[in-house]
């Protein structure tokens, strides 16, 4: 991640989860849900949740494996963590929080049976990297579990890029007093790989076996997941 990139988060911390309910009219949630459900994440699990930022995702996971079992949330980004440490304390979750680049876990192999990056993976310098490093960390027979932004099809598409250009932007600029990290936001979810592509990214890792995509919402965003060899 590049130092503007990482400024950025840190600007935009302390809004960002309004941000998010804001902009996507809490649908996010539910994605999230979907994605703790497909991770087939099981009670006394441990799982590793990348780009964690605020922490929604790893508190979900969390709900899942119970006081018996795991959940470290870990990010680039110190600010957003912050807003994560303040979560956790404030509902009483035992989650841990670490400062970590997704390229380079500093983990063994085979420390956790899900290994998740939320909205994340678009952010890293080599998604591929990054996908080898999530599944060198977790068990044989454990996922990797994505999700992330795409690019929808059909009519929806049209729709989606009206909001993307007038609604999303003006709210970013009221709200976050930060049109760029959202001008930053749809630009890379427009140009990100998504679908058949991205599995074939995964499929590069040699590491995965059996990844398929769950569309979200028409194609604004997508599950992907693999289980390690």
């Amino acid at each position: 991640m590049s130092r503007q990139i990482d400024n950025m988060f840190s600007q935009i911390a302390k809004k960002y989860d309004i941000m998010n309910d804001i902009l996507s009219f809490g649908i996010h949630k539910i994605w999230k849900d979907k994605t703790v459900k497909l991770s087939e994440v099981k009670l006394n699990d441990k799982v590793l949740d990348c780009a964690s930022g605020t922490g929604d995702l790893a508190i979900k996971f969390k709900q899942k494996v119970g006081t018996s079992g795991k959940v470290i949330a870990s990010d680039y980004n110190n600010d957003m963590l912050n807003i994560a440490k303040e979560k956790f304390k404030k509902w009483e979750y035992d989650i841990d929080v670490l400062q970590a680049d997704a390229q380079n876990l500093p983990f063994e192999d085979d420390s956790f049976d899900v290994c998740s990056i939320g909205f994340g993976i678009r952010n890293v310098d080599s998604p591929e990297i990054c996908i080898k490093e999530m599944a060198r960390v977790v068990k044989s027979g454990g996922k990797v579990v994505i999700l992330e932004f795409g690019q929808p099809k059909g009519f929806f598409k049209y729709l989606y890029a009206i909001y993307n250009k007038t609604i999303l932007p003006l709210m970013a600029k009221i709200i976050a007093n930060n049109g760029f990290a959202y001008d930053y936001l749809t630009d890379t979810a427009s140009k990100f790989p998504c679908r058949e592509e991205f599995l074939d990214i995964m499929r590069k890792s040699e590491i995965l076996k059996e990844v398929e995509f769950t569309t979200l919402t028409f194609g604004i965003a997508y599950i992907y997941v693999g289980t390690v060899r």
